[in-house]
């Protein structure tokens, strides 16, 4: 891969369509636990052991006490320059009929909140819930999510379980349905929304240049997606701390934080016609 900006630079100001997939990374800045790698446990577990339908069905007041805490957590952060530059290259370049389109694997709506418009969230978001009885799916900013929550979900080892009874835990609002919600997130052993999926391909199958932000290129089928652009001779960016498993299949790689890296990246270029 190779490292020189003034290059990308160049492919940057020629792309029509521009595919940018993030990760993690592009949110350590924000101070978003990623609950990845060393450390990242709750209490005694480690995300993989509460982010699954088993550990839902087995304990849902414990594990909506851990996206609890997680939901209050992301209340209180910010988008970063990384998240910004994203936001304001997608904004200038749709009025030069040029396109951006971001594919995360975040749960966090920071891309959201900096104000990216074309968003895929291809895990989902922590802010909105899905019914457990009739499946409705809908957008969910309360704080707390629900009364019996209020004060609950401290990460210490040493806090109890709050133990809440299934009926007190979120209740889907639609009518006559009081069904229990659950996050509409994508849990380990769960598969991708079909949709979405299918809007991804479709986005890659269209784009000429494509970033991959702050992600480790090691959860799938999210992995897959720059490495299959790269095979149709598509240039690929990334923007890592370190090189990852897929780096020498791309074109480009620029390592450092996201926030540094990305700003420079994606500012206007002196070719660009605005209008």
């Amino acid at each position: 891969p190779h490292i020189g900006m003034a290059d990308f630079r160049e492919v940057f100001a020629k792309a029509k369509h521009i595919a940018i997939i993030t990760g993690a990374g592009v949110s350590a800045e924000s101070g978003v636990p990623t609950f990845r790698g060393a450390g990242g446990f709750w209490r005694k577990w480690q995300a993989q052991e509460l982010a699954t339908p088993e550990a839902f069905a087995r304990n849902p007041s414990r594990v909506w006490e851990f996206y609890h805490y997680r939901r209050e957590v992301m209340l209180s952060k910010h988008p970063n320059p990384a998240h910004t530059a994203i936001a304001e290259c997608e904004k200038r370049l749709s009025k030069q009929g040029r396109s951006v389109v971001v594919i995360t694997q975040n749960i966090d709506e920071l891309h959201r909140k900096a104000g990216t418009k074309h968003l895929l969230e291809i895990h989902g978001s922590l802010f909105k819930t899905r019914c457990t009885n009739c499946g409705n799916v809908a957008a969910n900013y309360k704080s707390p999510i629900c009364p019996a929550l209020a004060g609950k979900g401290a990460p210490d080892p040493e806090t109890e379980d709050a133990a809440i009874p299934v009926e007190d835990l979120p209740q889907c609002e639609e009518d006559g349905c009081n069904g229990l919600l659950r996050p509409h997130v994508v849990w380990f052993g769960e598969t991708l929304d079909p949709d979405i999926l299918t809007a991804v391909e479709k986005e890659l199958e269209l784009c000429d240049l494509c970033l991959v932000v702050g992600t480790s290129s090691v959860v799938y089928p999210a992995a897959m997606f720059a490495p299959q652009v790269s095979a149709r001779g598509v240039p690929v960016a990334e923007f890592n701390m370190e090189a990852t498993p897929a780096t020498n299949r791309f074109r480009f790689h620029f390592q450092g934080p996201c926030g540094t890296t990305l700003p420079p990246a994606l500012a206007r270029h002196e070719t660009e016609i605005i209008s």
